[in-house]
């Protein structure tokens, strides 16, 4: 079996006995990859402080199906500007979260890998803000293929004109002939969203306040629906906002 050199951000670590780990990594060549990693915890030549949630590093893996085997792990960086600021480590947990939580085992994703990695850049250097967490989510949506309906109605597949959507509760956003009750949606709402698809950087696309708090919504619907599992991360964001 060989070893293969891999690009990763670390997603999360589980302990295992009293050395060892079991780790998630966010590959670009493989893809979500769960490895252990024997003597992890002890091992300061092999791993030193690289096994760190959503540092980026540079690893050594025997890749199989199930769990691999991580032989050794180097550190590219761990982000020490996140690190500094707790709304920072909050939104960084979050992002590694949703990926672990979303993404399949074993199936690159290099676009998605791109834009994890431009966000944790981006957050070293400038405050974590809202507008990004929401440009982050929808483009992972997008890459995963489930984003929600932004252009034609989920039910009649009508465009959305002037008056936007409406988002009832369990189903796509439809339009007003299709349903009369729901959350709003204005067309300026999927507008903002569309264009957060039509660029690759973070900062671009300015979100205003009642656009934020609709698209929010959306989103939050959206990741719910396909997360499978209460994120221990995003309960943790909502008490840092509260």
């Amino acid at each position: 079996m060989h070893t293969d050199k891999l690009q990763a951000f670390v997603l999360s670590t589980l302990d295992y006995g009293d050395s060892d780990r079991i780790v998630s990594l966010f590959t670009l060549e493989q893809g979500r990859v769960r490895a252990f990693a024997r003597g992890a915890r002890k091992s300061r030549k092999r791993f030193g402080a690289a096994l760190e949630t959503f540092a980026r590093i540079e690893a050594q893996a025997r890749i199989k199906d199930g769990l691999s085997s991580l032989q050794q792990a180097d550190i590219i960086t761990i982000y020490p500007g996140i690190r500094a600021d707790l709304a920072r480590i909050a939104h960084a947990l979050y992002a590694c979260e949703l990926v672990d939580a979303l993404t399949p085992e074993g199936h690159p994703l290099p676009r998605l890998y791109r834009l994890v990695a431009a966000w944790l850049d981006r957050m070293e250097t400038e405050a974590a803000v809202e507008d990004d967490r929401r440009f982050f989510e929808i483009n992972l949506l997008n890459i995963l293929g489930y984003r929600p309906a932004l252009e034609n109605c989920g039910r009649c597949d009508a465009p959305f004109g002037p008056a936007g959507a409406l988002l009832p509760n369990g189903d796509e956003p439809v339009c007003h002939s299709c349903a009369t009750t729901g959350k709003p949606l204005a067309a300026t709402t999927l507008k903002t969203l569309r264009a957060c698809l039509g660029t690759g950087r973070f900062g671009l696309v300015p979100f205003p306040d009642e656009t934020l708090s609709q698209a929010g919504g959306l989103l939050d619907h959206a990741l719910a629906a396909h997360a499978g599992r209460r994120l221990k991360s995003l309960e943790f964001l909502q008490q840092m906002s509260a």
